[in-house]
């Protein structure tokens, strides 16, 4: 599509929309989630008829998020003619493709992801912002909607998760400032961070056991690999979802540039999540694979056996951090 990458022509499509469906991507997060709610309650208050997708359940830390239980698995029908995708680099991370698209529908792409396809006809990519909330919270405002105590728990979520509690290096003076534009509204702080830090299911602390368990370290220290079979998540009693964040427990170890998790989700399907801590472009690697992300966090599907996806995989990175020393 690409027809334009206009923000002004993507506000105005919402400004005349009567209705609009938003999209957020396969295994939720923070941001995606938070982004997507936030921005449809501002247009619901803009009185327009709002309805929210995403195929995948989502994780029990976000269930606090106001509106979240109004997200459906299924496809809008009948298809509103706006379509709005938030953090989502392509059709495929809805688990949708062109032809599932009416021929009347206007796609709007708001995302923040370097690898981002500008496959909408109006797209709204910033891969400067440390979150796709700094361009919801942007397109709020420049709607015209005054944000309330509901829109800012959402966005505060959304940025707090995709910084990782302001810490990653996408962080900017603008994040903190957005930040506390949103701390203004009177946010409950630590009922947010209770939610979504420190209330996990006793499965996915059994997950974590068998990942770690695992771990290996290679490319003389600097790659952690971590491995999830189908079978770790049946003796844990864990659904897939349960493993988001689990690739970031490897990092802190000393001397490790970058991780990956790999976990089965199907024969011949493996999901890898990618993590670097100062230099490697983990989106490059991620890339390879049909996947992408960021230059620190990245993530892609490959179409192996775990065996020969971990080889595949591993092959690559060691391939990056040699040339990265060379260079």
């Amino acid at each position: 599509m690409n027809e334009s990458t206009s923000r002004e022509e993507l506000i105005e499509v919402l400004r005349k929309a009567p209705s609009v469906a938003l999209f957020s991507h396969v295994s939720p997060d923070g941001d995606c989630v938070g982004s997507m709610l936030a921005i449809g309650l501002a247009l619901e208050k803009m009185g327009k008829e709002v309805s929210f997708y995403n195929p995948d359940p989502l994780p029990s830390y976000l269930a606090f998020l106001p509106g979240s239980s109004r997200i459906r698995p299924d496809f809008p029908y009948p298809q509103p003619k706006t379509l709005l995708f938030v953090d989502c680099t392509d059709f495929q991370r809805v688990n949708l493709s062109l032809s599932e698209i009416s021929s009347e529908s206007t796609v709007l792409n708001l995302d923040h992801h370097i690898s981002n396809q500008l496959f909408g006809h109006f797209n709204w990519v910033d891969a400067q912002a440390s979150a796709s909330a700094e361009i919801a919270l942007t397109l709020i405002n420049q709607l015209g909607v005054e944000i309330d105590r509901d829109m800012a728990t959402n966005l505060y979520t959304a940025l707090v998760t995709d910084t990782g509690c302001f810490r990653y290096s996408s962080t900017t003076a603008q994040t903190h400032r957005l930040a506390a534009e949103l701390l203004d509204l009177g946010l409950d702080i630590s009922g947010i961070h209770h939610n979504i830090f420190d209330q996990k299911p006793l499965a996915q602390i059994k997950l974590l056991q068998c990942a770690l368990s695992g771990l290996e370290i290679l490319a003389d220290g600097q790659l952690a690999v971590m491995i999830l079979n189908l079978e770790d998540f049946r003796k844990c009693g864990a659904e897939q979802e349960m493993s988001e964040g689990l690739v970031n427990y490897a990092q802190s170890i000393v001397g490790v540039e970058v991780v990956v998790l790999l976990k089965e989700v199907g024969p011949q399907e493996i999901k890898g999540g990618l993590r670097s801590n100062l230099w490697l472009n983990v989106n490059e690697i991620a890339a390879q694979f049909g996947g992408g992300g960021h230059k620190r966090a990245a993530g892609c599907t490959i179409r192996l056996a775990m065996a020969k996806a971990k080889q595949s995989i591993i092959t690559a990175i060691e391939e990056a951090l040699k040339s990265g020393r060379d260079h």
